[in-house]
């Protein structure tokens, strides 16, 4: 018997040993220092983002899909006739939450890359305007950053002026993505939806429109700043319609955040690509960034480069109902030097060279 509680005895300090070492062990181990806890607060406000845009749509529209065929069938057909009901809802103002675009989770976003927003003249609140966003990039993340969400100061910098931002009307036709894009305050880029909101909510209000599109997307890459604007003419006839001042910004940086193989145009792989883009309203690019362990490996996260948006001068408008052709074109040609003066003197401050040009197709 005292052989047995003796052997007990030893295991007993043994295990208490192994407790104490482990634990000397464990505090040992440093801490994550509050760089790295910044840091992977970053990582995961981007991935949930490209994941919300690239995912959340077709997902949902699948989940849905599912549902339909099981005993929760009631919940699809309810949301179908709740979408039918609202429709219109997207192109008459929407949802916009304020309480969205204050979520301090955008502020981690801000800071992966970081977005910077960069003011160089005063929007008066008793204009309203449309801000042409250049150039795209693969997913607008300049454009989204600075005019969706309250991150980078938009609504400080300029005081009294609402922000919105517009994008493909096929985005809100699938379930629960729509509500999360009208929540934020994006809205279908349609004559509709963009005279609505400069003249049906006052005065005040800067729709931003990405204005090259997805077509612009196929020629996005780094060193290169090809903009899809020559032809893109309805956004200065809807300024002049409703007398809503233009106003040029230039995100440097957008360009660098991904990688993407480029075909040569007349080739028949941008043959499909054009195709499915007039088709599908998107261009499918093959892009990739890097990937969630390590920037050196490969995957959907965009690099950490910084982007600094440039908001530029605002071109006075007048409002006429139906304008000429020669007066759109009059004022389409007063954009883009408003837009080639912004880009020439602010390349040099945000990473281009002197040498560096605008190129319009």
């Amino acid at each position: 018997m005292k052989t047995i509680i003796a052997a007990c005895s030893q295991n007993l300090s043994g295990s208490r040993a192994s407790i104490q070492n482990a634990l000397r062990t464990l505090l040992a181990v440093p801490w994550p220092s509050q760089r790295d806890v910044g840091s992977a607060l970053q990582l995961l406000a981007v991935l949930q983002w490209v994941l919300s845009f690239l995912l959340l749509g077709i997902v949902s529209l699948l989940l849905l899909a599912y549902l339909l065929f099981t005993s929760l069938w009631l919940i699809p057909v309810l949301y179908v006739a709740w979408v039918i009901f609202d429709w219109d809802t997207p192109e008459k103002g929407g949802r916009r939450l304020s309480c969205l675009r204050r979520w301090t989770v955008w502020k981690h976003f801000r800071d992966y890359f970081p977005v910077k927003l960069v003011k160089t003249h005063e929007l008066s609140p008793s204009h309203n305007y449309i801000i042409g966003s250049h150039p795209h990039g693969i997913l607008c993340v300049g454009a989204f950053c600075n005019f969706i969400t309250g991150s980078t100061g938009f609504e400080e910098l300029f005081p009294g002026i609402r922000s919105y931002l517009t994008t493909l009307a096929g985005n809100f036709r699938l379930p629960l993505f729509r509500e999360y894009l009208m929540s934020g305050g994006l809205f279908p880029v349609t004559r509709r939806a963009i005279g609505y909101l400069l003249s049906q909510k006052g005065t005040g209000n800067a729709v931003a429109i990405v204005i090259g599109g997805a077509a612009e997307s196929l020629s996005c890459r780094p060193g290169v700043t090809t903009l899809i604007l020559k032809n893109r003419k309805g956004f200065v006839r809807m300024a002049l319609r409703h007398g809503a001042f233009l106003v040029p910004s230039f995100s440097f940086g957008e360009n660098d955040l991904f990688r993407q193989v480029v075909f040569e145009e007349g080739s028949w792989m941008r043959s499909i690509q054009r195709r499915f883009q007039k088709m599908m309203g998107f261009a499918p690019c093959l892009f990739y960034g890097r990937g969630l362990t390590s920037c050196r490996s490969r995957g959907l996260l965009p690099y950490a480069r910084p982007i600094t948006t440039v908001v530029g001068e605002p071109l006075a408008v007048p409002k006429v109902e139906n304008p000429s052709r020669e007066l759109v074109d009059r004022y389409h040609e007063l954009y883009i030097r408003a837009l080639l003066k912004l880009f020439e003197e602010n390349k040099t401050k945000y990473g281009l060279s002197e040498s560096d040009e605008l190129h319009f197709l």
